[in-house]
């Protein structure tokens, strides 16, 4: 079985501040780009069998700076709609809810655009990505690249390990690295994680 690589995007105004960034498409920061392009080294001599992204422009523009050409829009990679706490950082929120955890609390619902998901809905999602991905992996034919977002990329995690969507609280993931998800032995594993070249 071949090995599935996650990308986080390279960092935004907002992901520097801390700032919930689920839906809104906010671009990268001059850092961010110098992080997906110090990405191009890694992915110089790997040849991937498919590369998939968040539609968000973050998300998009680290996988052209980091090399991966071809690369396939899908909807279910976007972040975690964070609802009412969108472009809201944690300090702001622990001000009227001391103990907020993301991953206990989850999010209020926001406006129209910003309706907000729970941890189950961001884990079906991942379900979904990674059902897609399966056949590509089963057929050891080369790896599979998935750029996207923090939060998202650690749901997807707990589940390709099988743990519950909460789980990926445990995988803090920096921008601009790459985590790497494999089997030993038959068993998925995290292999790789917070890996910059």
């Amino acid at each position: 079985m071949s090995d599935l690589l996650l990308v986080r995007h390279g960092e935004t105004d907002w992901s520097a501040t801390g700032r919930h960034t689920g839906l809104t498409d906010v671009p990268l920061t001059a850092r961010g780009v110098d992080e997906a392009l110090s990405l191009a080294p890694y992915f110089r001599d790997r040849h991937p069998a498919l590369v998939l992204t968040s539609p968000l422009s973050r998300a998009v523009a680290t996988a052209q700076l980091a090399g991966l050409s071809g690369s396939v829009p899908d909807p279910d990679l976007h972040e975690w709609d964070y609802g009412g706490y969108e472009g809201v950082t944690t300090a702001e929120i622990r001000r009227t809810h001391p103990d907020w955890s993301l991953w206990s609390d989850g999010v209020p619902p926001g406006d129209a655009d910003h309706p907000g998901e729970s941890a189950e809905q961001v884990g079906a999602r991942a379900d979904r990505v990674l059902a897609r991905v399966a056949p590509v992996l089963a057929a050891d034919g080369g790896e599979v690249v998935l750029v996207a977002h923090g939060h998202f990329l650690r749901v997807l995690t707990a589940r390709y390990l099988g743990l519950p969507p909460t789980g990926g609280g445990l995988f803090l993931l920096r921008t601009g690295t790459v985590g790497v998800l494999s089997t030993e032995h038959g068993l998925p594993v995290v292999a790789g994680w917070n890996t910059r070249p």
